[in-house]
């Protein structure tokens, strides 16, 4: 289910954003090691309040281009104040 999400978010050209660390983190590093590509991936804890979510994306999307994402692993808690 985790690949064909990351697949279906692949071909559809978005970087994929979950709360799933441990399950998607272990697709990534499969995925670049078998020379597969992604369209990247947001990863957060579900410690953080909506509002919180909401500003670090947006600070994510205004630091960086969807292309910059390409095969990329971001962890949102970087983008979060703490």
């Amino acid at each position: 289910m985790d690949e064909e999400q990351l697949r279906w978010s692949t071909k559809q050209g978005f970087v994929l954003y979950s709360s799933n660390i441990r399950d998607f983190y272990r697709l990534h590093t499969d995925f670049l090691s078998k020379e597969q590509s992604h369209a990247g991936m947001i990863l957060v804890q579900q410690r953080y309040s909506v509002g919180k979510l909401m500003r670090g994306i947006l600070r994510r999307i205004a630091a960086r281009s969807a292309e910059e994402m390409h095969n990329q692993v971001e962890f949102l808690s970087t983008w979060i104040d703490k």
